[in-house]
């Protein structure tokens, strides 16, 4: 095998396969440690290694032992509820400084996490440097393309998005004849579409106007290593169901993932993909 032995830090949904794919087809030798608590999808023929968040110093000792030099994370991982009792001592040297910065959010508790794998001697990463076919080029790859109103609209929605990610919120919103219909929160782009699929329709001042955009960006100033948005097929179908025209995402800060599959259920829905400069 050949690259550098790299530790895929998983949480739930999709992306950990998807790099975990990548890896196996580059020859990278690799190890999975699956958060207790959550679960990736499409794992069924890795080894994984679980570990729970109240040994974490446990995990590095793991890390080290099988050769790993460099680390991705990857998946949802809500903020935790540390159990006491469950502490290793090492583990709670580190707490002190862990605790003050999970309290300021997600981006804090992250920038936590990657110091805490760096110290240890760990190169921290991100999905582009073991997968960088997820991230597209520039552009509409899709044969629909936007028109000038949905081009207005996804700039609206791209200003929102980095209004929410100023506030250490969601990564995107939907944006129809210029009106904000919704925006993402701890549920997820998933929920969101699914609101407007069900609520938000009747909220079009023109019935045969612009239908509406999706919107996807990391939050201003993000670590990029971690927690980049991403889409896929399961969310053209979702913007399909809620009625929009297509999706636009910020070009090098989202992941998309199956894109061949991605993009192939875009043309057969009518959506567009618009890969956009920020």
């Amino acid at each position: 095998m050949t690259g550098i032995p790299t530790a895929l830090i998983a949480g739930s949904g999709a992306l950990p396969a998807h790099l975990a794919r990548a890896m196996e087809a580059a020859g990278t030798p690799f190890l999975i440690a699956q958060v207790e608590g959550y679960e990736m999808a499409g794992a069924w023929h890795w080894p994984v290694e679980t570990f729970a968040l109240e040994r974490l110093a446990l995990l590095f000792d793991l890390l080290h032992a099988r050769g790993m030099q460099r680390v991705v994370l990857a998946g949802t991982v809500h903020r935790p509820r540390l159990e006491p009792e469950r502490i290793d001592p090492r583990t709670a040297q580190m707490l002190p400084r862990i605790l003050p910065l999970l309290a300021q959010g997600d981006d804090g508790a992250l920038r936590a996490v990657i110091a805490l794998f760096e110290e240890d001697g760990f190169e921290v990463v991100g999905a582009d440097a073991v997968a960088p076919g997820l991230q597209p080029p520039p552009g509409v790859p899709t044969a629909a393309q936007p028109s000038e109103a949905d081009r207005r609209d996804a700039a609206r929605a791209a200003a929102i998005v980095v209004a929410l990610g100023a506030s250490d919120l969601g990564q995107g919103a939907v944006v129809a004849q210029g009106l904000c219909l919704a925006v993402e929160t701890l549920p997820g782009t998933d929920a969101m579409l699914a609101w407007v699929a069900d609520v938000a329709g009747a909220c079009r001042p023109d019935p045969k106007g612009a239908k509406g955009v999706l919107c996807k960006a990391p939050k201003p100033g993000q670590d990029r290593r971690v927690d980049l948005p991403a889409i896929g097929p399961a969310t053209v179908e979702a913007a399909y169901r809620a009625g929009l025209a297509g999706i636009a995402v910020e070009a090098g800060g989202v992941l998309v993932l199956e894109p061949e599959e991605t993009l192939a259920r875009a043309d057969a829905l009518g959506l567009f993909l618009w890969v956009r400069e920020p």
